[in-house]
């Protein structure tokens, strides 16, 4: 989630204080993250050192309200046309998994298990949630959506522990096991699989 960026493009849309850009965000996202407002201005802070806002005064009631510059604009316009890039993160699930397949005494279907049914549960929650905010305002709709999202992730999660499930069963379990290898690896990046590098 791009904490950044999001609030910029809310920006993009007149100016606002901390508290205001808080409240914004969570109307735009169905209030599933929450910010605190450090974090906010921590970000606005470091949107002014890039150039992409500028802090006004304060103003009455001590609200200190903050603009979007033309480098901010540009910059929101470039992240709502560039695709999300995936995968880029380690994903803590596979890398669980593949491991307790792969150390000796480790029952990796328990751990398959549990993550099904917590998936689970976690999914039915999603559903309720959505249902029960509805979708009949911009705000229920922006909610939806991201339950919506989130639903879709837990159910491709499903259907990934089934796969690995599946896939774990057609292997008898010593033969997955891996021990200490004797070898000992040199110092410095290993080498790719892929051709030499001149």
């Amino acid at each position: 989630m791009s904490v950044r960026q999001s609030l910029l493009a809310i920006l993009a849309q007149g100016p606002c204080y901390g508290y205001q850009l808080r409240h914004e965000f969570d109307r735009r996202t169905g209030a599933v993250w929450s910010l605190n407002v450090g974090q906010i201005y921590n970000t606005l802070e470091r949107l002014e050192r890039d150039g992409f806002v500028r802090r006004g005064a304060p103003d009455a009631q001590g609200h200190v309200y903050w603009e979007i510059t033309d480098e901010g604009a540009d910059d929101v316009d470039r992240w709502l046309l560039s695709p999300v890039e995936r995968g880029a993160a380690r994903d803590e699930l596979a890398i669980k998994i593949s491991v307790a397949a792969t150390l000796p005494g480790a029952d990796a279907a328990e751990v398959i298990a549990r993550q099904r049914a917590e998936t689970t549960a976690r999914l039915d929650d999603l559903r309720r949630r959505r249902d029960e905010r509805g979708d009949a305002d911009a705000e229920g709709l922006a909610h939806a959506l991201v339950m919506d999202s989130m639903m879709f992730a837990a159910d491709a999660e499903l259907r990934w522990l089934d796969h690995v499930g599946e896939r774990l069963a057609a292997h008898p379990q010593h033969a997955l096991a891996l021990e200490l290898t004797a070898e000992r690896p040199k110092r410095g990046r290993p080498r790719t699989s892929g051709p030499a590098l001149v």
